[in-house]
């Protein structure tokens, strides 16, 4: 079967091969997988500011959306921690309803970029930003669970930034309610020290929800319990999805949520690839970026018009779906369909699971979601790479996301130009000091075979990238040939590229050469920058013999045309 626009799914590629050992595996890993991600999926929500069952409807549908569709073998798609401060900010500002119209347009925007072939272009964001605002998220999750961490009911709003979520739960901290901060460190600590071989039959957080929600409710059977649940907050899980409806969308509102939809779709495409990435190197195997791109873009549509929320790739379930055995998508569709069953089954028992719980499930995911060791790290690495990572992290925990990703591009890109400008030389080598000083004194490989310059031979050595930020520093040249060299050698060898801002200043340098009767002589000329300098037309006005392999061969062209000039002792 083949579709449009390259467009064909990971599992098309494993059904071929498929057999009743690999239906096995998958099942057994995908019951597990869904198990392991009813707990989160119920603590990203919360952490969100929305429901319980936006969370689960978003792990049914974007889970067998994403492994449908994906570009991956065992990527498992659905909430994560990552989206926990930005849709927490988005309902806030603009509701339940903003959000589901904010999902749908990032959707949109993940799937053009699919079909536009940019997946690979994700690979060129730089890890300190990625590093930054993902540790900056997970320090907004934490501040974020300190209200259900400690039993605080009163509503304290936005809570996308730690200054906000500080002077919001100031007033209201002597409501501390002693059981829930109990039942919280209890499942925090139970989660924390779970048996890693037990985890493997059961998992912590399972098993954790499971013991504290059973005590809590017998003990709530004798006496009133000061403990939040599901139940009492929200009002229950349903037993079904809803039927699906379009949010209402206006032009207004169309505009004010295109900065955070961006966003989504960013920090969407960034979480969804690294998980694949990830998945690649525990399963040996190469996803595709642009499928898996389109995958996420579907999944990130059709969920909001079920209720739910914005998804990506999960890197710890589709971590512990390869544990589990998972070889296919096949894995995350049953993934999908067992959270299902237990929404239709178990969906009454719900309102007893205390948000406490929850609270320290979705903590855990935050520690462990936080790059804390680059902290240690910063001092060796370079300072521009340390910058963007601060810069990151700050404005993530103080701004907000969308902030934090706007400006960490601009600086790691400002400070990617500065390296790249840093890297770049225009080594002008006067006619005066090469009169003055012998050849011993000059740099290794200015020059060859001892040969010294004439007076009237101007050598100029171009290196690195040169660019719109670097291509300043070949004005230089201008001030030296007011001294009028008779001879300009540009030493081009070592010079990997021109852009047009480059191609524009050699053009002024040729014009001026031109006007004052220097002749141009150039060597070394690479691939890339006589292509570009051809296609400018800045070699139409130097002879084909001026223009040479290495600068012996420059400086033996220079002699030609000085001894041509009846010009004196051309070389010391």
């Amino acid at each position: 079967m083949s579709f449009p626009f390259k467009f064909r799914p990971k599992l098309f590629d494993c059904i071929g091969n498929y057999n009743m050992v690999t239906f096995r595996a998958d099942v057994s890993a995908g019951v597990t997988v869904g198990i392991i991600a009813l707990p989160m999926a119920m603590a990203f929500a919360i952490g969100s500011n929305v429901t319980p069952a936006a969370g689960i409807i978003t792990a049914v549908v974007a889970g067998f959306l994403t492994s449908l569709f994906g570009g991956s073998k065992v990527a498992i798609g659905g909430p994560t921690g990552a989206f926990v401060a930005i849709v927490a900010g988005i309902v806030a500002s603009y509701g339940l309803s903003g959000l589901l119209i904010c999902t749908m347009m990032a959707g949109a925007m993940l799937f053009l970029m699919g079909l536009a072939r940019v997946g690979g272009l994700i690979r060129y964001i730089p890890a300190p930003l990625i590093r930054g605002f993902t540790t900056g998220i997970a320090v907004i999750i934490l501040t974020g669970q300190i209200k259900d961490f400690l039993g605080i009911k009163e509503d304290i709003g936005n809570t996308s930034n730690i200054i906000a979520t500080f002077n919001a739960l100031l007033p209201y901290i002597k409501n501390v309610s002693l059981p829930t901060v109990i039942a919280a460190s209890v499942s925090l600590l139970g989660i924390y020290f779970w048996p890693k071989r037990i985890a493997k039959i059961l998992p912590g957080s399972i098993a954790v929800l499971l013991l504290v929600t059973g005590v809590t409710a017998v003990i709530g059977m004798f006496t009133e319990l000061d403990i939040a649940t599901i139940g009492s907050k929200f009002g229950g899980i349903p037993r079904e999805l809803p039927a699906p409806s379009l949010p209402a969308i206006t032009l207004d509102t169309f505009q004010d949520l295109l900065t955070p939809a961006a966003t989504i779709a960013m920090l969407g495409a960034i979480e969804s690839l690294l998980c694949a990435t990830a998945a690649d190197g525990m399963i040996d195997d190469e996803h595709d970026p642009d499928q898996e791109l389109m995958a996420q873009g579907i999944a990130n549509f059709i969920t909001p018009l079920f209720g739910g929320i914005p998804t990506t790739g999960a890197i710890a379930r589709t971590a512990a779906n390869i544990r589990n055995g998972g070889k296919t998508p096949v894995a995350g569709i049953v993934h999908a369909v067992v959270l299902l069953l237990i929404m239709l089954i178990a969906a009454p028992l719900a309102k007893y699971i205390p948000l406490a719980v929850l609270s320290a499930v979705l903590i855990m995911v935050a520690i462990n979601m936080g790059d804390w060791r680059e902290f240690v790290r910063l001092s060796r690495y370079p300072r521009s790479d340390t910058t963007v990572f601060l810069v990151t992290f700050l404005l993530t925990i103080i701004f907000g996301l969308t902030q934090a990703v706007m400006v960490g591009m601009f600086v790691a890109c400002v400070l990617f130009i500065k390296r790249m400008s840093d890297q770049t030389s225009v080594g002008i080598h006067p006619m005066q000091h090469f009169l003055t000083k012998s050849f011993s004194d000059t740099r290794p490989g200015d020059l060859v075979q001892g040969r010294v310059p004439h007076q009237d031979v101007l050598v100029v050595r171009i290196s690195g990238a040169m660019f719109f930020g670097a291509a300043n520093k070949l004005k230089n040249i201008l001030l030296y040939l007011q001294h009028e060299p008779k001879v300009l050698i540009l030493k081009m060898a070592n010079l990997i590229s021109l852009d047009a801002t480059a191609i524009l200043a050699l053009d002024e340098i040729i014009y001026k050469c031109r006007k004052k009767g220097i002749v141009i002589i150039l060597v070394g000329l690479e691939n890339q920058p006589r292509a570009s300098m051809s296609r400018a037309g800045l070699l139409d006005d130097i002879p084909r013999e001026n223009i040479l392999d290495d600068l012996e061969m420059g400086l033996d062209r220079a002699e030609e045309i000085l001894h041509d000039g009846h010009q004196s002792s051309l070389f010391g």
